[in-house]
């Protein structure tokens, strides 16, 4: 099979794949109400399981961006995509609870595996900077489009025929990569033969993923439990002590798994928080006006996926805009524009009362939030990449990533407590919506602050030499 050369088509392969790993975070989330009556689940089962992906991408993406780096690539790409494939297909069989939720954390490991990998394979194939900056940007807004179509999908299709044909789409997706994978650059260590990386860092690895697995559990079981129960405190206790504990770990290893001086990076930071605040955003989207329109309003699944078909397709054409302006006008002034109209449109949002007809009060705010996070998405992209020598390609992806991942956990879990507080459930969701709505218009400050040209070579020099 000849190799693809041309950045074009492998990119639009490996983007497809980005796409479905966010796409499979979200396919369960209109439909979870239905998946608990056939397996009689109660509020622990249905947390549990809507949280398993995620837990295990988040909590394993370090240690794939670390395996990228060491072994390359294409090999990553494969395995991860064969766990994903096998968990997927599993998901769609699964007889009972117990084979649903092993399921979804194996595929949550296989996406951990996957998307820094895919990551490493792009920047073979967009060697020079500029390209990659390009690449980066339009990367950036795979991950909220993927979140965006399994949202507005899962109710239609539960509805048409079954949520376990929504697991049918990463399946294919999965093993199509895994027949075109054979054609894409091997994306090797630079300088060095495949295994031949960077050494692996395996008391790091699990510490991070124990002390993010359970941080991260913690925060979600906040929103059922409250932060005074002992099936939250106690596990946030354990995952701060292990992360403490990491980053101890770190400072006295030759060659760290997150080497401390990564994150000291100004735009790099403030990218990543970005990228949080964004996620958490969307997500509180989805799954408040999930609960509002179907809940209170008395709304069909499939009638509520169809309320988000607005959103999808601002989206999908904001996506297509973003990667030129940021190449344009330059990730900061893309990033800080795109968060100030997303928190414009949560603002909108956070006018909603018990009341609010979906036109006149909830289109407006579905119009401006996708149009501001995909460029926010684009642009941190290129900053939470951009300087990073390519070999350390796969921590950077990794890195990335958990942002996207942690964004909904912990942001989600804090304006849902927030949103409890109120004594009116519509009440929660407006002063939530109004409390994202600042967090990014804080985050666009940031954002704006930054310096606005990129680090001259001496000055890339010294930053990789800080995390080196």
């Amino acid at each position: 099979m000849a190799v693809i050369t041309t950045g074009r088509y492998g990119f639009a392969l490996l983007g497809v794949v980005q796409a479905v790993l966010i796409f499979t975070i979200t396919i369960l989330t209109v439909p979870l109400p239905l998946v608990a009556r056939e397996f009689t689940l109660g509020p622990s089962g249905v947390l549990l399981l809507s949280a398993a992906y995620g837990l295990s991408f988040s909590s394993l993406l370090l240690l794939g961006g670390r395996l990228t780096d060491r072994h390359g690539g294409r090999p990553v790409l494969r395995t991860g995509l064969v766990l994903l494939a096998a968990a997927s297909l599993a998901c769609a069989l699964a007889p009972g609870y117990p084979v649903l939720l092993a399921s979804r954390f194996v595929q949550g490991a296989g996406a951990a595996l996957t998307a820094p990998a895919a990551v490493a394979v792009v920047r073979v194939l967009h060697p020079e900077p500029a390209a990659y900056r390009r690449a980066m940007a339009t990367w950036g807004g795979l991950s909220v489009l993927g979140a965006t179509v399994g949202s507005v999908a899962s109710g239609a299709v539960a509805a048409a025929v079954s949520w376990r044909w929504l697991f049918a789409v990463p399946v294919l997706v999965a093993l199509v990569g895994l027949a075109r994978s054979a054609a894409l650059p091997t994306a090797a260590p630079v300088g060095r033969g495949p295994g031949q990386g960077p050494a692996l860092d395996l008391r790091g690895a699990a510490l991070a993923t124990a002390g993010i697995c359970a941080a991260s559990y913690a925060l979600v079981a906040s929103a059922e439990h409250g932060w005074r129960s002992p099936g939250t405190y106690g596990p946030l206790a354990a995952g701060l002590a292990l992360l403490t504990a990491f980053a101890a770990a770190e400072r006295r290893t030759a060659d760290p798994l997150l080497p401390p001086g990564f994150l000291a990076d100004r735009r790099r930071a403030t990218a990543l928080a970005a990228v949080m605040a964004t996620a958490a955003g969307t997500a509180l989207t989805f799954v408040l006006l999930s609960l509002y329109l179907q809940q209170l309003r008395g709304w069909s699944a499939a009638a509520t996926s169809a309320a988000f078909l607005p959103y999808a397709a601002v989206l999908l054409l904001s996506g297509r805009l973003a990667g030129p302006l940021t190449v344009r006008y330059g990730p900061v002034v893309v990033t800080a524009g795109g968060l100030a109209v997303a928190a414009a449109g949560l603002g909108l949002l956070s006018g909603l009362a018990p009341g609010s007809e979906y036109a006149p009060g909830l289109l407006p705010g579905l119009l401006l939030l996708p149009a501001g996070a995909a460029a926010a998405f684009a642009g941190a992209a290129v900053l939470a990449t951009g300087g990073v020598p390519p070999e350390r390609t796969g921590l950077a992806a990794g890195v990335f990533n958990t942002a996207m991942e942690l964004g909904p956990t912990a942001g989600l879990a804090a304006l849902m407590a927030l949103a409890a507080t109120r004594p009116s459930v519509v009440g929660g969701y407006a002063a939530a919506f109004a409390a994202a709505a600042a967090g990014l218009a804080l985050t666009a400050v940031a954002v704006a602050a930054l310096p606005r040209t990129t680090p001259t070579a001496p000055e890339r020099t010294i930053r990789i030499k800080e995390f080196t």
